[in-house]
């Protein structure tokens, strides 16, 4: 009996054992935020997070890609706890389908589209009739059912009346920095991007400005998913990103923030 009775003791103390390790390791899981992000945002948004994780010691992950391409995945059962689309349509299309916590959309940046070349080519863009002319060849934007990006460039070139003209010269990227790199690879002439994306290489040369008037203003909202298993958190990275240190790094990257 006093065999059977030692046994049993130890059984239960290894069991103490092991939930208490396991209540300890538990403690030492960082906690975790999931943000899906349009992907003009991954240069500005990765030193964001390096700070917000020195200030709460909360890891930040990112999902970086087209936003039309993050909304399909939201809407196939993707988890995220914050999402952050380079124009309204998509969190209008998530909010249509109650993915959204209510009342958590706040509007953080605006945006530009300008026209750029390679830095070595010889062609000037007077207006936007420049486009159709012979010299230029081929002219990369978003695909415009998938990037934002290309949504904004086609509302210009319609704008214009140039989306049917160019029709034979357009190549389509499947984010925005697919479609600046088929400049700086020289596989065409032009590509219509954000102003922000000129900062990413020294190889590029901004040709024209797109007026504003000629397409939707570039809005990007940011919003709390009603699933997230850490709302609270979610809120407090969002209204981060809205600090003046934040607006800081935006800035630098040429982001125009929203106050």
């Amino acid at each position: 009996m006093h065999r059977i009775f030692k046994s049993l003791t130890t059984i239960y103390l290894l069991s103490v054992f092991a939930t208490l390790s396991g209540c300890a390791t538990d403690k030492q899981k960082p906690i975790e935020l999931s943000v899906f992000a349009a992907i003009s945002l991954t240069d500005a948004l990765g030193e964001i997070g390096t700070a917000f994780t020195a200030e709460t010691g909360a890891k930040v992950y990112y999902n970086f890609e087209a936003s039309t391409t993050l909304q399909r995945q939201l809407e196939k059962g993707a988890s995220a706890d914050v999402f952050i689309s380079a124009s309204p349509r998509q969190v209008i299309a998530l909010e249509t389908n109650g993915l959204l916590e209510v009342g958590s959309r706040h509007d953080l940046l605006t945006n530009r589209l300008v026209l750029v070349s390679d830095e070595t080519a010889r062609i000037s863009v007077e207006t936007p009739d420049s486009l159709a002319m012979p010299e230029i060849s081929r002219i990369a934007i978003g695909h415009p059912n998938i990037v934002p990006a290309g949504t904004y460039a086609k509302e210009a070139l319609t704008h214009f009346g140039l989306w049917e003209i160019l029709q034979s010269k357009l190549i389509f990227g499947m984010d925005v920095r697919a479609t600046l790199a088929y400049v700086t690879a020289g596989n065409v002439d032009i590509a219509i991007v954000y102003k922000t994306d000129t900062t990413l290489t020294e190889n590029i040369k901004v040709l024209y400005a797109l007026p504003s008037e000629a397409y939707t203003p570039i809005i990007y909202p940011a919003v709390v998913m009603k699933d997230s298993l850490r709302k609270q958190l979610a809120r407090r990275f969002i209204s981060y990103l809205q600090s003046t240190q934040s607006g800081e790094v935006f800035e630098k990257h040429g982001f125009t923030f929203l106050d």
